[in-house]
């Protein structure tokens, strides 16, 4: 009997990255549930293997190298070699930029860019070992700008040229990485934000949906499926892409 491959996920205790992991589960793949809290992690493993599939949750601060790389060898011995990574971990500190500190400029841009640098680093060796690899950061459509998050807008911005240039670095070894960009999606985060602006959450949902061309919010299992796609062996001439998942067409 062949092993699944591995696919790793991190940010994947709630919205995207849990959606992700379970899709990822669903697919086949063992997963690694990363983020910060082992604990709320398991919750989300403990439901993939409960419906059948192999999970472990793994607490892992992705900004922090020595934890990444005592992880990632974790899911290499324990699960097996990573060789699906989905760079979701992330943080919002949204400020105008007159009210934003050098704290909420660093956060964000080291939970995004730095983690999403060091965990394909300690990843792709599995990748390239194995002339297979996926990876898929989580980049925005705040990345073309977006008030009150200059430090998220450029962080996202970045993780599309990190995209880009793994592909073209790691194409040759059967790695493909790309982007997936997604528009209002109903979690956690967006919450936060209604909250941060002073709105009912309902009343947020309402003005995104009526904003959007399909007539509704995302979902994050929305999001999931076409992280799903990238990640499979169908996807293997789809590389250093931005796939922009919005409900419409941005300008």
């Amino acid at each position: 009997m062949t092993h699944a491959r591995t696919a790793l996920v991190t940010g994947a205790a709630r919205g995207i990255g849990a959606a992700t992991a379970r899709r990822l589960a669903k697919d086949g793949y063992a997963v690694a549930v990363v983020d910060l809290d082992e604990a709320a992690c398991e919750v989300v493993a403990g439901e993939i293997r409960h419906a059948g599939g192999s999970a472990l949750g793994v607490g892992i601060d992705v900004t922090d190298a020595e934890q990444v790389e005592a992880g990632v060898r974790r899911v290499a011995d324990e699960l097996g070699p990573p060789v699906v990574l989905v760079n979701n971990a992330g943080v919002i500190r949204d400020n105008l930029i007159f009210r934003m500190s050098e704290s909420d400029w660093d956060s964000v841009i080291n939970v995004h860019l730095r983690g999403a640098f060091l965990m394909t680093r300690a990843c792709q060796a599995h990748m390239t070992t194995a002339s297979f690899g996926r990876i898929v950061n989580l980049s925005s459509s705040s990345a073309q700008g977006n008030r009150g998050q200059a430090n998220y807008s450029a962080a996202k911005a970045g993780l599309q040229g990190f995209t880009k240039t793994l592909a073209i670095e790691l194409g040759r070894f059967g790695v493909t990485a790309n982007a997936v960009a997604p528009g209002f999606i109903q979690t956690d985060m967006t919450a936060a934000t209604a909250k941060r602006i002073g709105v009912s959450f309902e009343d947020f949902l309402e003005h995104a949906a009526s904003q959007t061309p399909v007539g509704r919010v995302g979902q994050p299992d929305d999001i999931a499926a076409t992280i799903s796609f990238l990640c499979s062996e169908e996807a293997g001439f789809v590389s250093g892409q931005v796939i922009y998942v919005a409900g419409g067409p941005l300008d």
